[in-house]
């Protein structure tokens, strides 16, 4: 595809820059944000590089729900100036959004873009002359009004020229009021092959306000994609060869709130069923209570919606959900994740934990681990508590020591083990489907079943097909098994 022109110098500058390379951080939304840019990027006429060592940009897409992500990124900067000091390293995503001076005293870092101006990277990169021309709204703001995520949404702060790396040492920064999104757009199709699972992200931002979170600072108010554009771009995937979708979202089950009419995420789901070829449909995290009885009703009637359900539970102490604020009490969630797998007997059940909170004693942890031990849970993804600036938590004495952390983090963590382990165990002897992922170096094909296990085949199996399997074994890594149907 053609360059854009712009100019001479756009034209001068756009030449010097040819391979690019994207590194996500975090979460399936940002995965989804990384693929637009990577997009657009190429519809600029760039190539993907295979690593940051080869690429004259580097986009890292950057993720700050923990101190450690933040560090992750910091690590990243340094270790990319290191090896391609030549590179343009171009920072943007969460952290980039909530600290931009931060990142960019960072040696090695030419421009940082807040989440207000991701859609706009394509133009930064190539020098694009709309950058001159952007109202000046002050420090950090933005003109009002309905804005769209793929729009420019107020000035750089502190403002600079257009240009991105033109300044010597100079980092430019681009961040505007996240808040004054409130529109979202399409996500993009992929290119055949270029990923077996993609992920569709129909949802952004969070109007919850969770004591703990930065989230909805840094990804603005809930805002969702419009069914038909939704159903439309699931349709592009199928079309484009993929198997299986992933249905993502900041605060996913939210969908629809914000759009004429307020429908539900059920609404969605149907829709992609009924008016999308997709094969196989799987739903990203949904908070306890926007798992209704309709969706559950729907998701188990359904053989192309995975079986596969993940619930962020933090904690099973009442007293820490509302120091938490979250929106639901111990025993509400219990009635979600049992409704699931009375519906769901072979379903895979997930749920996000957290230790450490401000305050959280010895008493409240009890309650979390008994009742993580008495759910149908298969797997949990346990979190330490991380203070983010900004938050109330923040401001919330009583903190628990690091030590306290990471003895209650490791009982769960091997809780977790236990219980994936004997949900693995149940499957010994049977056939599952599963779709294949990827080649291992010693010839073995790692796949994923419909209940989200990891599945390892010996053989070589092309990417991105539908297998039955027979599973002869389970280990803490996974099942092993054999492919019966290919």
């Amino acid at each position: 595809m053609p360059a854009p022109t712009a100019g001479a110098e756009h034209v001068a500058y756009n030449n010097t820059v040819s391979r690019f390379y994207v590194e996500n951080f975090g979460c399936r939304a940002t995965q989804a944000d990384g693929a637009a840019m990577e997009r657009a990027l190429q519809e600029r006429g760039l190539t993907p590089a295979n690593g940051p060592e080869d690429a004259e940009v580097v986009v890292l897409n950057s993720c700050t729900v923990t101190a450690s992500a933040d560090q992750d990124v910091r690590s990243a900067i340094r270790r990319i100036h290191r090896e391609n000091p030549e590179c343009r390293i171009l920072v943007t995503g969460c952290y980039a959004q909530r600290a931009p001076q931060e990142i960019a005293a960072l040696p090695g870092v030419s421009a940082v873009v807040g989440n207000s101006h991701k859609g706009v990277i394509a133009q930064i990169v190539c020098g694009d002359e709309l950058f001159s021309n952007i109202p000046k709204a002050g420090a950090l703001g933005a003109p009002q009004g309905r804005l769209r995520d793929t729009v420019t949404v107020g000035a750089p702060y502190p403002p600079h020229p257009p240009g991105f790396g033109r300044h010597g040492n100079e980092a430019e920064i681009y961040v505007g009021d996240i808040f004054a999104h409130t529109e979202l757009e399409g996500a993009p199709v992929f290119e055949a092959g270029a990923r077996t699972r993609p992920n569709l992200k129909v949802q952004d931002g969070c109007n919850n306000r969770c004591s703990f979170c930065i989230i909805p600072a840094v990804r603005g108010p809930s805002r969702s994609l419009k069914l038909a554009e939704a159903v439309r771009e699931v349709q592009a995937l199928v079309e484009a060869g993929y198997r299986e979708v992933v249905v993502s979202g900041i605060n996913l089950g939210r969908w629809g709130r914000d759009l004429p009419g307020r429908p539900r995420f059920e609404h969605l789901v149907r829709a992609l069923l009924e008016d999308t070829a997709a094969e196989k449909i799987r739903l990203s995290s949904i908070e306890p209570m926007d798992w209704s009885k309709e969706l559950i009703a729907l998701m188990a009637a359904s053989a192309r919606i995975a079986k596969h359900a993940h619930l962020p539970l933090q904690s099973g102490s009442d007293r820490i959900l509302r120091l938490m604020h979250r929106k639901y009490r111990p025993w509400h969630y219990a009635g979600r994740v049992q409704a699931i797998r009375a519906a769901m007997p072979t379903a895979a059940i997930g749920a996000d934990v957290m230790v450490g909170f401000p305050g959280e004693n010895d008493r409240d942890f009890e309650e979390t681990r008994a009742l993580v031990d008495q759910l149908p849970l298969t797997y949990l993804h346990v979190f330490s508590y991380s203070s983010r600036p900004g938050t109330r938590s923040a401001q919330m004495p009583e903190a628990v020591p690091p030590s306290v952390i990471k003895q209650r983090n490791r009982i769960l963590r091997e809780a977790a083990a236990q219980k994936k382990l004997a949900f693995m165990r149940c499957f010994v002897g049977q056939t599952l489907a599963a779709i294949t992922l990827n080649v291992y170096e010693d010839g073995c094909t790692e796949a994923l079943t419909d209940n989200y296990l990891k599945l390892r085949l010996p053989g070589r199996y092309p990417a991105n097909r539908w297998i039955t399997a027979l599973v002869r074994s389970a280990t803490g890594d996974g099942l092993g098994g054999v492919a019966e149907e290919f």
